[in-house]
């Protein structure tokens, strides 16, 4: 095969060490200190490289690349599983000299690396993720706390971590016994609706031990909540510097709802638009201002470097896999699920449920025919697609609705009929409904 880069070099990243190949040189073994980064750099340019690839092994590469780029070297980070080997020939050494093989002959392809105030954003949400499972997890322990003392307030009140949960159980935890005085700490519509059933939740038989553990939970979800507003804060900083600052009282449309765990952003939907140069995403359904704010964090503002859709969702892994050989042909399922792509899935379950969406019949009638996970699939890389085409080609999206989509169906249904009554040489004739 011939060349297609000279002056290349591999290199293999690992916890301790790094292994670096210039071609035509010896292997050569570096610590990974950060003065030991700056030698990989010095070594590199003083045997005239010009180009590098590099594994994308866990978090150690990240430095490393900056550093690397730095230094004038056009780096490729690539999937490692694109540098497999023979099994039972794998050693570090021989990692770094076939990582550079592959790369001259070029035979990788570059991963997607973002840009620094991405980089940044995406490292504040998905902290800010993080932290909201863990606070979940407290919730569970609260809510578990006050069932061994038989306070059957979850049965009662939808979330007892809202506002008037948590009033009670600070109260509780205050030394407060009186359930008509904690019932009047609950919200007007609670007491006015479920007032008797609250009085009952509340007769429990409070332990020692019980407390111990509500205090406990409670305050590290109190804590996990100050973490999350810490990080918003962040994210509110970035995102109006990227935005221009830009206020949501200049926009002419409200923006849409966001129901669960809602940022503390100020004025999020004016930027995002302003930070996408006038193109709104939350045009399509299912997505709002955060799901929004996610996809930014995973796939940055310039969606142009996917040749098309189809580029775009199968680096989501929302496109099936091929593995065809000889006469078997069959869609092979892809290893790893990029975060990108679970947020298309998580809209998509949110939309299969939706009785107003044309999006949602789609995947109701998938669902029918080849069960829920596919349906998921196959509406998570619609939306994909939809999202990826406003991005890129500004195209207004309006949902057509489910009337609209039904309409269509009988139209495909007619055609099908007419072709088939043709063939077995059958006559149709139109029925008037009658009146």
């Amino acid at each position: 095969m011939r060349k297609i880069r000279e002056h290349a070099a591999g290199i293999d990243i690992g916890a301790k060490k790094v292994f670096v190949y210039a071609e035509g040189q010896k292997v050569k073994s570096f610590f990974t200190f950060t003065e030991d980064f700056q030698s990989v750099c010095s070594y590199l340019k003083e045997h005239k490289v010009e180009t590098v690839a590099m594994e994308a092994t866990g978090v150690y590469w990240s430095i490393l690349y900056e550093m690397l780029e730095e230094a004038g070297l056009d780096v490729w980070l690539v999937d490692g599983r694109q540098t497999s080997q023979v099994p039972g020939r794998k050693t570090d050494v021989k990692d770094c000299q076939w990582i550079q093989e592959l790369h001259s002959l070029g035979l990788l392809n570059r991963c997607f690396v973002a840009r620094e105030d991405i980089k940044e954003l995406r490292s504040y949400h998905r902290l800010r993720e993080d932290h909201i499972r863990t606070s979940s997890m407290h919730i569970n322990h609260m809510q578990k706390a006050l069932t061994e003392m038989n306070i059957r307030l979850k049965e009662v009140i939808s979330q007892i971590h809202g506002v008037s949960g948590m009033r009670i159980i600070k109260a509780i935890l205050r030394g407060e016994r009186d359930e008509n005085k904690l019932l009047n700490l609950c919200e007007k519509s609670i007491i006015k609706n479920k007032k008797e059933q609250v009085l009952k939740s509340l007769k429990g038989r409070y332990t020692s031990s019980g407390l111990f553990a509500l205090q406990q939970a409670c305050d590290a979800y109190e804590f996990y909540q100050n973490q999350i507003y810490q990080c918003d804060k962040e994210i509110e900083r970035i995102i109006h510097k990227m935005g221009n600052g830009s206020k949501d009282k200049d926009l002419l449309k409200a923006r849409k709802a966001i129901r669960h765990n809602k940022p503390s952003v100020k004025d999020l939907g004016a930027n995002m638009i302003n930070i996408f140069e006038g193109r709104d995403a939350t045009v399509i359904s299912g997505i709002t201002d955060y799901t929004w704010l996610q996809l930014l964090s995973e796939c940055g503002t310039d969606l142009s470097r996917w040749k098309s859709e189809k580029h775009y969702t199968s680096w989501l892994g929302l496109a099936p896999g091929q593995h065809w050989s000889g006469k078997m042909k069959k869609n092979k399922r892809k290893k790893g699920h990029p975060k990108a792509g679970q947020i298309f899935r998580q809209i998509a379950q949110s939309l299969i449920i939706s009785k107003k969406t044309a999006l949602g019949a789609f995947g109701r009638r998938i669902r029918a025919r080849k069960g829920p996970a596919i349906a998921i699939k196959a509406m998570a890389r619609k939306l994909a697609e939809m999202y990826w085409r406003v991005m890129v080609k500004g195209s207004d999206y309006a949902e057509v609705g489910i009337a609209k989509y039904e309409e269509q169906l009988l139209q495909r249904k007619r055609k099908s009929v007419q072709k088939l009554a043709k063939e077995l040489n059958i006559q149709l004739s139109v029925m008037t409904p009658v009146t």
